[in-house]
């Protein structure tokens, strides 16, 4: 009998399921089943190297899935690093669970996870991804998928397939598709959620062929506007590889060990200033990686897609922060120090049109520099292309719902407003995490669950019903959700922008010169 209580009792703490390649045992914590480090491809290392995901080996007996895989190889991104305390290893395709029952009869909706990072780091075991909350609260399966950045997965080289990172997310999904329903999801309904290149990527996705059918909903969250054309891409790989003497092929590349390759696009990024007359306002980014427009596996930016159709068939909900990016004034050391001149120069490079000073100049009048070059980054790289995500869906015959978080972050002494960044310690309730414990300080107060008990709500309402509790977006009140600590539904709130980027269409990034 003491034999059996224990059996049972270890039942209990390490729930089992069966995968399509073998059986994996989770750990119960906090009245979910939680599942970390499922292989969902061959590790991309070796022959597998900058090649498309292969699908993962079976194995034998019950793997244990107690600790997160190791994140892809990638650099920093001004001072932001993966904690090196995670596991390493070439296992870099993984996927993680987190659900309230491992039960084939639940059938419960599911949301995919893909992190951000500017296409160059991230890693989806990170602590201010961990989805208990969601899970709990909102009564759905929780996945979050690892998909190759950086050189590993953007870099155009020769000999390699395009757009490896999508092409290992679109992986995660077949996974997902696969198996899910032993995790007690319903593969059916499927909704995937991204922000910054992780809401680049879903866009991406509502774009790729590959992906049809693979996701019922998207919700991107601060979509960004870079999408690059082959010839832009291949020259900035070029750029890359010189950094150590090398050109951007797989025999050159893959002579580098994995770890140290990103060596060669921080190099590149200290210096990309200098290529301003080839690669335009690229050249004054912070990274040097996007998804490519490579006519195969990603064959229109997003925007065109949409508006052709492409997504009529998945729900959208988009939205963006209203001061994205202050955060990365703030990490550059720049609140409180910008001239004239700087704005000037912003508004030269990131702005819409023949004359994008006097523009900006004409709709915020009362702007100064700071302001003036906070808003034209805003708008450019993250609030205007979300914008126009949305009202591509719903020229496409699709239905979109748009929202701006409008809460300041209370990090830092409130200066970084609703910066970039701040939706996801509020959605994932980790206020203490990554860059949760910048934004929101070490006490962040009741408004801050409110905020965040506002964003779980609606998210999962929306994985479940595609409905998350305000009116859809259409052309002519163009409604968008206000998140704050009294909520509200308003006409769109960036007027002033939407005017001044009206005639703009996001188009592929080209080389400038040969």
């Amino acid at each position: 009998m003491t034999d059996v209580v224990a059996q049972t009792t270890q039942d209990l703490a390490h729930p089992e399921v069966r995968t399509a390649t073998g059986s994996v045992r989770g750990r119960w914590e906090g009245g979910l089943a939680i599942f970390r480090g499922i292989p969902f491809a061959q590790a991309p290392v070796g022959e597998a190297r900058f090649a498309a995901p292969r699908p993962a080996r079976a194995w034998d007996g019950v793997r244990e899935a107690a600790e997160f895989g190791p994140p892809p190889p990638q650099e920093a991104l001004m001072g932001l690093v993966v904690g090196p305390e995670l596991s390493t290893g070439d296992e870099w395709l993984t996927v993680n669970v987190w659900t309230p029952e491992p039960d084939s009869d639940a059938h419960r909706p599911v949301m995919v996870w893909i992190y951000g990072g500017a296409y160059k780091l991230g890693h989806s075991g990170s602590p201010g991804y961990d989805a208990q909350h969601i899970a709990r609260e909102g009564d759905v399966v929780v996945v979050t998928v690892n998909y190759r950045v950086g050189i590993e997965g953007f870099a155009q080289i020769s000999g390699a397939v395009a757009n490896r990172g999508l092409l290992d997310q679109v992986a995660g999904l077949r996974w997902v598709r696969e198996n899910i329903a032993a995790f007690g999801g319903d593969p059916d309904q499927v909704t995937i959620f991204g922000e910054s290149a992780g809401g680049g990527s879903v866009a991406a996705l509502l774009a790729m062929p590959s992906a049809a059918g693979l996701f019922t909903r998207a919700i991107a969250q601060s979509v960004p506007s870079t999408f690059f054309s082959d010839a832009l891409a291949a020259d900035i790989a070029t750029a890359i590889a010189a950094q150590i003497g090398r050109r951007p092929t797989v025999a050159d590349l893959s002579e580098i060990d994995p770890r140290t390759l990103p060596d060669a696009g921080a190099a590149l990024t200290a210096v990309m200033a200098k290529y301003e007359n080839r690669w335009g306002f690229v050249a004054h980014t912070l990274t040097p990686f996007s998804p490519v427009v490579d006519g195969e596996v990603l064959s229109q930016t997003p925007w065109d897609a949409l508006a052709g159709g492409a997504g009529r068939e998945v729900g959208l909900m988009a939205g963006h922060n209203r001061d994205e990016h202050r955060l990365f004034l703030a990490l550059g050391g720049k609140l409180g120090t910008l001239t004239e001149a700087d704005a000037a120069q912003a508004l030269r490079l990131f702005g819409p049109g023949s004359d994008p000073e006097s523009a900006y100049r004409a709709a915020f009048p009362e702007a100064d520099a700071e302001k003036l070059c906070e808003t034209v980054q805003t708008d450019f790289l993250f609030r205007m292309p979300t914008l126009r995500l949305a009202q591509a869906q719903v020229a496409g015959g699709g239905r979109a719902h748009m929202y701006e978080l409008t809460w300041p972050a209370p990090g830092m002494g409130g200066a970084l407003g609703a910066c970039h960044g701040l939706d996801i310690p509020l959605l994932f309730g980790t206020y203490g995490a990554d860059l949760g414990a910048m934004l929101l300080g070490p006490e962040p107060g009741p408004e801050a669950d409110i905020l965040s008990v506002q964003f779980r709500r609606a998210w999962t309402a929306f994985a479940r019903t595609g409905d998350p509790g305000w009116s859809a977006f259409d052309a002519e009140r163009r409604l968008t959700r206000i998140f704050d600590v009294s909520p509200e539904t308003v006409p769109y709130p960036e007027e002033a922008s939407r005017r001044v980027w009206a005639e703009h269409t996001f188009p592929v990034l080209p080389l400038l010169r040969g």
